[in-house]
């Protein structure tokens, strides 16, 4: 079996925080924190050790989940999805994240999200198909694809 994920979530909307925060763990990994601004994002990320950060771009503090991706993926060898239901607002970059799950999510897509990007963190590539709602960044659709 493979190492569950520890996750680190970054979400202002409290409900859907504590949501994300539940089929996490339901999935059998555990959550290690949740910030809702970038100020609180950026301390958490330095203060946790988290195999993948879910981040939102529009945070109680404004449009600032791209400059949070960005704080991670300079500092932190944590690996950064965004969540969000404004993809079109992500660079094309992707700010040094993974790719991104759009909201509205199902609890299906999350948990297939979830195993999918477990396989790619714990022993790249993934050895499961990609899941429908999850978008890889250009960076990682060339490392992670399927095997020919």
């Amino acid at each position: 079996m493979i190492e569950p994920l520890k996750v680190l979530i970054i979400e202002d909307e409290a409900l859907l925080a504590m949501e994300l925060e539940s089929l996490v763990e339901d999935a059998g990994h555990s959550v290690v924190g949740w910030a809702t601004s970038s100020t609180e994002a950026m301390a958490m990320a330095d203060a946790t050790e988290a195999d993948i950060v879910f981040v939102d771009i529009h945070l109680s503090d404004g449009p600032s989940g791209i400059d949070v991706a960005k704080y991670i993926g300079e500092r932190k060898s944590s690996t950064v999805v965004f969540m969000t239901a404004n993809p079109k607002r992500i660079p094309d970059h992707f700010a040094g994240a993974i790719g991104v799950i759009a909201k509205p999510y199902t609890m299906n897509g999350l948990t297939s999200a979830l195993r999918y990007l477990q396989e790619g963190v714990r022993r790249p590539p993934p050895v499961s198909a990609r899941p429908a709602g999850f978008t890889l960044s250009p960076a990682f659709e060339t490392a992670w694809a399927p095997a020919a």
